[in-house]
């Protein structure tokens, strides 16, 4: 910037008026403005990570799995399509028939204490009969490994080796201030099988899922590839923020998006797995959704669409609690609550039997709830209780594109239905809105306007009630095979 600004210097002068003198005083403020400012940045990033990686690389390990399982004949191999071992297959026993083999897996880990605690992923080592640990920088006899405790919802394993006064690495903050998208990350492991290695990139994005209940992946560039699964992503602080499990690829090598669970959620369940060898995850004991853009005006007091929507409340904590099917739970221990993404990740890692204070907006109305917290693992099984019965006589309508009917017993033997109270759906509009939000035919409406609905008058009644209140859509509980979820229609004028 120094040359660029001299060379602008020196053009030839048109004038040695004004306007000239203010070109040269700006050009001049730039220049030494750009020449402070860049070094600076440059600072920022590290010149080399090879001290970093001296620190810290002789806590992680190469896991090396056998498993042993029945022989087959032809020529597929022995383990199933899709399976975690099926890439890093290696056949001991070519015998052929009914004869037991052996197949291998690879992959990553590292130890968190100095009395040989490791942490790994679940999918590593699943199935495994023999484990065994390779410290880095190899060279040493590989020692056997046993398991203390998995976790398939996050893809977690920890296993212990019988040494002492290991090197160990400690767990860093991996929430919004000690992993932004965009800050230095390193990962470490055994990629493909080739032994110990490095690779470094930056925090892509941050809550990333993939599909599990407790999802709660950073999404890294940093190369990951097969084999780097359960080992460490740091942070230049030398710091485990999370731990590599997945990688998105068309053709399964790294192309730059990789993922690895925050420690956020690994460090709960670790120490859960270390204490007890098994999880023990909080449980609310409700039934919900999320609240949509086209309910916020169905719900009396609702001024965003954010929250978790109750839509059915079973026998637990919840219930004993005093929450109500159509509460919308907007803060759970005094942390306010977006989505329900977010409130089962947060119950999940609560602990069992904790006291929670929890706040409900119920016919507009906010409620102060305390609720117990129980246990998932044991209790997420409880059945939902059946219904009343309905004593109302059959009626059809067309209400809202829908063709509505009380249950019959014709109706409940020819759609299947779980409960015996409320409306049926016995045909819907095509065109109409209700079709666009996935009503189909045989699906069971049990509530309108967040009150029970037994036939036609009672449906129409909450209509009128919510025109008179000026609502704009109704909010409809509707029942799938059981399952229950709220959706908005919008009133017709």
């Amino acid at each position: 910037m120094k040359s660029q600004a001299i060379a602008l210097q020196s053009r030839p002068a048109d004038s040695t008026g004004p306007l000239a003198s203010l070109l040269a005083a700006l050009t001049l403020a730039l220049a030494l403005l750009f020449a402070q400012a860049m070094p600076g940045y440059a600072q920022q990033r590290p010149e080399t990570f090879a001290d970093l990686a001296e620190q810290i690389s002789p806590a992680v390990v190469n896991i090396t799995t056998s498993t042993t399982v029945a022989g087959r004949t032809g020529p597929q191999g022995i383990v199933p399509e899709g399976s975690p071992f099926e890439d890093f297959f290696n056949d001991l026993d070519r015998g052929d028939g009914d004869r037991q083999r052996r197949s291998s897996a690879l992959g990553s880990g590292f130890v968190i204490s100095a009395d040989g605690y490791i942490v790994t992923n679940n999918h590593v080592i699943e199935g495994a009969d023999e484990i065994l640990i390779e410290f880095f920088p190899g060279g040493e006899e590989a020692v056997p490994a046993e398991l203390v405790g998995t976790d398939p919802n996050t893809d977690i394993a920890v296993l212990k080796v019988d040494l002492e006064d290991l090197p160990y690495v400690e767990f860093g903050d991996s929430n919004s201030e000690g992993a932004r998208v965009g800050d230095w990350v390193m990962a470490m492991g055994n990629p493909l099988g080739q032994g110990f290695s490095v690779s470094a990139g930056i925090v892509s994005a941050r809550n990333r899922s993939l599909q599990g209940t407790y999802d709660d992946y950073i999404q890294t560039d940093a190369a990951i590839n097969r084999g780097n699964s359960g080992g460490p992503l740091f942070n230049m602080d030398g710091e485990v923020i999370g731990v590599n499990t997945a990688i998105l690829s068309p053709n399964g090598g790294s192309i730059g998006i990789g993922f690895a669970m925050s420690s956020a959620v690994v460090t709960n369940v670790v120490d859960q797995l270390i204490e007890f060898g098994e999880t023990r995850r909080g449980w609310l004991g409700v039934r919900i959704q999320d609240v949509t853009p086209d309910m916020v005006d169905a719900i009396e007091g609702l001024e965003s669409a954010r929250g978790a929507l109750v839509t059915d409340v079973p026998a637990g904590p919840a219930l004993d609690a005093g929450m109500l099917a159509g509460d919308v739970i907007t803060t759970f221990d005094e942390i306010e609550i977006e989505d329900t993404r977010e409130l089962v990740r947060i119950v999940g890692n609560s602990p069992v039997g904790k006291e929670v204070p929890v706040i409900v907006l119920r016919d507009g109305e906010t409620e102060a709830l305390t609720v117990v917290l129980g246990r998932r693992e044991t209790s997420e099984a409880v059945a939902f209780p059946a219904s009343d019965e309905s004593t109302e006589s059959p009626e059809e309508a067309e209400i809202l594109g829908l063709t509505l009917s009380p249950i019959t017993e014709e109706l409940t033997e020819q759609y299947g239905l779980s409960a015996d109270e409320g409306l049926v759906i016995t045909s819907i509009d095509p065109d109409s809105e209700a079709a666009s939000k996935g009503l189909l035919e045989g699906d069971l409406i049990t509530e309108a306007g967040q009150q029970k609905i037994t036939s036609v008058e009672d449906f129409e009644a909450r209509i009128e009630e919510a025109r008179d209140a000026g609502r704009k859509s109704l909010l409809l509980l509707v029942r799938r095979g059981g399952d229950p979820r709220f959706v908005a229609l919008v009133l017709e004028e």
